[in-house]
Order: structure tokens, then C-alpha cells, then sequence
């Protein structure tokens, strides 16, 4: 009895991870999406980060949009689905609600469309018209005697809004020796790969042109203020 119970276990615990999400490096998700066999393809961000970018063959039901669960329900789930987003949060809990829709094969791309342009990797474009900061004008910016902190951020980035209030009271507090250049990377990607952002948010400061730190992740004001001398 022992033993047979041990073995259900087991058969349990080896279907369970069968129906788990997998996260795949870039490499890997492409790899996956190169195969021949049929499959489906889910990009989870907003629209106008679709048009600005995606992945070839990719159809886009935005997570954060209320009609998600129902345009889901058109997906075939006897296929494959390989979700992503920006970074990787909203593929993340995108895969878990299909998971619970009864989706067997659901593969998140690890890091998101930032790590799939750091690696270089192919992607539908928009027409041009949305080329936004160009990496000369951002170093034309860094070139002052005031100290810049530039903030890398996202509208979607949680750990961004929380420190975009006290980032605006820097800028306020300490305008005499201090820029605060916000850059929002949806709208700034050639410079956001020309600077390798390829996760956020990001924090770098920079003295007369030349980078002096830089911080990935979510970090206090205190911290903050303390590298600004």
C-alpha cells in the first residue's frame, strides 16, 4: 500500500510538471519557434508595443486588457503556446491563466522581447516614424557640468511607477546640480539596445559625459541620493 501510494505520487508530481509553464532563454524560444511543427505564437503586450516590434507570425491579445480572458478562449489548446511580453512579468502571469484554461504546452520566453533585441534576434517592424532619442542626442544631453540620473522605465514597470514620485522630487530638490532624463524604453528601443537595457528599471548616473554607476531593479531614494555627489 505504501509503495502504491508512493508511485501515485510520483505518477502525479510527473504530470503536474508536465503542465507547467517552461521559461525559455531566447535562444532556446527561438529555436522552439523555428520548428516546423504547428504552433501558436502569443505576443501579451499592449498594441502600440506590437506595431513598434514583434516576432514574426505572432498574434497579440493584450494581458492588460479586460477581453483577454475571452479572446484566449479562440486559442486552440490541443497546440503549443509560446507567450512573451517586454520582460517577462505580464508573459508570466499571462501563461499561468492559460495553464488554468487548460493549456498543457505554454513556454515563456525568459526576459522578455528586451533580451530577444540584446540578442540581436529578428523582428517584425513598424514603418518608421517612431525612431525616438537617437544615442547622439542622449550623449549631447549627458554633456553638462550638472550630474545626469537617468531613469530607464516602462508605463507597465511596477517597480518604475513606485520610483518615478521620488525620482520627480530629485529633479525638484536638486535641480542646481542635478538631471533627472527619464527614457521610456517602448518609445526609445534602438537607444535602449545601443545602451544594452535589456531589463528594468535601470538607473545610471553620469558625470561630465561618463558613466559612474548604475543600478538594475528597484532601489530606495536614500540609496539613490546617496550616489548623486
Amino acid at each position: 500500500m505504501k509503495y502504491a501510494f508512493l508511485f501515485l505520487s510520483a505518477v502525479l508530481l510527473f504530470v503536474t510538471s508536465r503542465a507547467q509553464t517552461t521559461v525559455l532563454p531566447v535562444q532556446q524560444f527561438s529555436k522552439a519557434l523555428s520548428a516546423p511543427a504547428e504552433k501558436t505564437i502569443l505576443d501579451v503586450r499592449t498594441p502600440d508595443e506590437y506595431t513598434s516590434g514583434h516576432i514574426a507570425g505572432s498574434v497579440n491579445i493584450n494581458w492588460n486588457d479586460s477581453s483577454f480572458g475571452e479572446k484566449a478562449q479562440l486559442l486552440p489548446t490541443n497546440l503549443p503556446v509560446y507567450v512573451y511580453c517586454l520582460s517577462g512579468g505580464r508573459s508570466a502571469k499571462a501563461a499561468a491563466y492559460l495553464r488554468g484554461q487548460g493549456f498543457k504546452q505554454v513556454y515563456e520566453m525568459e526576459g522578455g522581447m528586451m533580451k530577444w533585441r540584446a540578442a540581436k534576434l529578428p523582428e517584425e517592424k513598424a514603418a518608421a516614424g517612431k525612431e525616438g532619442l537617437t544615442k547622439a542626442n542622449f550623449e549631447k544631453a549627458l554633456n553638462t557640468d550638472k550630474i545626469v540620473l537617468v531613469d530607464f522605465y516602462a508605463e507597465w514597470c511596477g517597480p518604475c511607477k513606485k520610483m518615478e514620485p521620488y525620482l520627480k522630487e530629485i529633479a525638484r530638490e536638486k535641480q542646481a546640480t542635478v538631471t533627472v532624463l527619464r527614457i521610456d524604453v517602448d518609445k526609445n528601443q534602438e537607444l535602449a539596445d545601443a545602451l544594452k537595457i535589456d531589463a528594468l528599471p535601470v538607473l545610471h548616473i553620469y558625470k561630465k559625459g561618463a558613466l559612474q554607476w548604475s543600478h538594475l531593479g528597484y532601489i530606495t531614494k536614500d540609496n539613490v541620493v546617496a550616489n548623486l555627489k
